[in-house]
């Protein structure tokens, strides 16, 4: 077109921002065309007659700026127009009313025009930046990451995910016995990002119910694939949790889908939470069976629930209340986060026999896992046991022939004991009412 065209190299030009984060190549087209018409538009009052032409992959520029020709005695805007002599100049055959395109150089703008376009660039570039990292983290919220840690202060952690964004890991949403070095990754949960003044700011937790549901999710493929639920979590970071799992399968065991064989598949989220105590229950619709659950290991005797009151009164042997409320009061804590019930516990004396004896009295005499295995199927006191069926135990217990007939002789002795003793009290108090007469 008579002028030579002269390329701009935007990665010249502008090489910081040739390495953008989190910015597509259409959104960087976008912004370098908005930037560079609104300076066309402070310069000479209009763009509608520029064509700005980008190739991201070059990093080439080019602006066109169409002009009408006009006779040479009515030429009054020489951004729109051009006269005709000059256009004859660029061509022999140009007629007053057709359009010359002809391309404009950058340095055609000027140092300060060129100066304040690298200004404008830069702050626009860095609100897209923050608007696309918002809005990333926002729809990872409730999903886990990963990190590097870059700092480690004394109320929180910094560290820096696989494009290098900032993350924020408080000390309160650390677990109590997490120990994190310079260099280490850590997994969290993102908990919620916050965007004061156009800064986002992405806050990470391990504490938080939902990492716990996740792991859960990574780990057990039941879970990933919709074959079980999880229905409830109740955590004291580091110490224990309730899981509450249901299956829509009666042929699948959701309890023992999630602890795996000898506990393999459940072992890696213990791992992850700090050795976190993980009880796995299954789920019911019964409010009182899901409380009875929800207390385990220790076994009521009755309960009374309170719908309208959101409460739950629980009767108990007096050995197994120590069980119920747990270590701290931990288990009777989750159990109430978990099923949303307020639960009060009681000793059941009335239910108890006076001469009966808990089997904890005959560790001395029974291996301590063979009464463990007795209690848990609700046998705890010595008549309980006796009182039972010999056949239900063997089954239920899983316990051999002669392991629970040693353990019927035991217990059946110490009442025997006590029998001929109190025999030998009645002789005794009769021949002394035969000597008194």
């Amino acid at each position: 077109m008579g002028k030579k065209t002269k390329t701009i190299s935007l990665i010249d030009t502008f090489s910081e921002f040739n390495e953008l984060k989190n910015i597509d190549k259409t959104t960087m087209i976008s912004v370098l065309e908005e930037s560079f018409r609104s300076v066309i538009s402070k310069m000479y009052g209009t763009d509608e007659n520029y064509n700005i032409i980008i190739n991201p992959d070059k990093g080439d520029l080019e602006i066109w700026r169409s002009r009408t020709i006009v006779e040479d005695d009515q030429f009054t805007d020489p951004n729109l127009e051009i006269t005709l002599s000059d256009a004859l100049k660029i061509d022999e055959d140009f007629e007053v009313g057709e359009d010359v395109t002809d391309e404009v150089l950058l340095e055609d703008f000027g140092r300060r025009t060129i100066l304040n376009l690298r200004q404008t660039l830069a702050s626009r570039i860095l609100e897209l930046e923050k608007d696309n990292l918002y809005n990333k983290y926002k729809e990872k919220v409730g999903q886990i990451v990963a990190g590097e840690v870059y700092q480690v202060w004394k109320k929180e952690l910094l560290l820096l995910d696989d494009e290098q964004n900032e993350l924020i890991l408080p000390k309160t949403e650390q677990i109590p016995s997490d120990f994190f070095r310079k260099g280490e990754h850590a997994r969290a949960v993102v908990a919620r990002v916050e965007n004061i003044n156009n800064n986002p700011k992405i806050i990470l937790s391990r504490t938080s119910p939902v990492f716990l549901e996740r792991l859960f999710e990574m780990e057990i493929p039941e879970i990933a694939d919709g074959l079980i639920t999880i229905k409830g979590i109740a955590r004291i970071p580091g110490e224990r949790a309730k899981v509450a799992v249901e299956a829509y399968d009666d042929r699948i065991d959701p309890v023992g889908a999630c602890v795996g064989m000898k506990g393999f598949r459940i072992h890696g989220i213990v791992r992850e939470l700090r050795n976190e105590n993980i009880d796995v229950i299954n789920y019911t619709n019964n409010t009182s069976l899901y409380i009875q659950r929800a207390l385990s290991p220790a076994h009521i005797n009755s309960i009374v629930v309170k719908e309208d009151e959101h409460r739950a009164e629980v009767f108990l042997h007096p050995e197994e209340v120590s069980l119920a409320i747990g270590k701290g009061g931990a288990n009777i804590k989750l159990a109430s986060m978990l099923t949303h019930y307020n639960i009060e516990v009681f000793r059941d004396i009335d239910g108890v026999d006076e001469e009966d004896i808990y089997l904890d009295e005959f560790r001395d005499e029974i291996d301590g896992w063979i009464i463990d295995q007795l209690k848990r199927i609700g046998l705890s006191t010595a008549k309980n046991v006796l009182n039972a069926n010999r056949e239900k135990i063997i089954l239920e217990a899983d316990l051999e022939e002669s392991t629970v007939d040693e353990v019927l002789n035991i217990l059946g002795a110490e009442f025997e004991d006590e029998n001929s003793g109190n025999e030998n009290e009645n002789i005794e108090d009769e021949n002394a009412a035969d000597d008194n007469q």
